[in-house]
């Protein structure tokens, strides 16, 4: 039987990040890095078999394929999957993407471009990319493996690359109808958007973290979600799947020293 302390944290990570597309239905699972894709694809082979996965590239796959070096795998392709139909999936509502972005504020809207002075900089990240289009035209989570105030700051975002639910950004007439924001994981706890106003709350804690302690790494107020439990530990049979989709472990190299899934006191 497997132990707790065998357990690392970007397991249970990958185990949290997998509820995100929990009854999502028939969409399109994007998991950009490899904790979000490790946990779209425990998604797709557990809960939600329903999910549409592509392998990466150009295809659509039955079944979600391993990180890292393939070996003798070979992919179960589907169907063709080309760009513009990913773009249809976008532009239709039909896909929900976990991101990581660099900075992410109250309302939700996050930075993946520049932090400090947009002019000049402190420094520059990936620019927008797709974000501007999918953060308003379907669901969209944010994974963040180091959750510290620099990353939830206070005030708004240095660059909002992607929107959120500050009414300020939104003018009159703007259709707000497709934003969805989901879920949050990070190293500490998983949080939402359920408060009034879609206020961020932590849903879960992970194994020895205090909600004082995620507050105190957070540049503005959170709230508890009612019911504010404990993050699940992953099954035997969730870790089973995870190895089999990881062979490399790659998964352990995402968070420093991939600590266990407990938090030492």
């Amino acid at each position: 039987m497997t132990t707790n302390t065998e357990i690392t944290l970007a397991e249970l990570m990958i185990v949290a990040a997998s509820e995100a597309w929990r009854d999502n239905g028939e969409v399109l699972a994007s998991g950009i890095t490899t904790i979000p894709r490790l946990g779209a694809s425990l998604a797709k082979l557990t809960h939600s078999p329903e999910l549409l996965m592509t392998d990466s590239e150009a295809f659509l796959v039955s079944e979600p394929v391993p990180v890292g070096p393939r070996g003798d795998y070979q992919p179960k392709y589907e169907g063709y999957m080309s760009f513009d139909r990913v773009f249809e999936c976008v532009w239709g509502g039909k896909r929900h993407a976990m991101i990581g972005p660099t900075q992410i504020d109250r309302w939700g809207q996050t930075n993946l471009s520049a932090v400090g002075d947009y002019a000049k900089p402190k420094s520059a990240v990936l620019g927008v990319r797709g974000l501007p289009g999918n953060s308003i035209n379907h669901i969209n989570s944010l994974f963040v493996p180091n959750h510290g105030p620099r990353v939830f700051v206070a005030g708004e975002v240095d660059m909002v690359s992607g929107v959120g639910y500050n009414p300020k950004r939104w003018g009159e007439g703007m259709n707000q109808d497709f934003l969805d924001l989901r879920l949050i994981v990070t190293d500490l706890c998983v949080l939402d958007f359920g408060g009034p106003q879609h206020a961020i709350r932590v849903k879960s804690l992970h194994p020895g973290v205090s909600f004082e302690q995620v507050q105190a790494a957070t540049g503005f107020p959170l709230l508890q979600a009612e019911g504010m439990g404990e993050t699940p530990l992953p099954t035997a049979e969730q870790l089973a799947i995870i190895g089999r989709l990881d062979p490399h472990n790659l998964r352990g190299a995402i968070l420093k020293n991939n600590p266990p899934a407990r938090k030492a006191a």
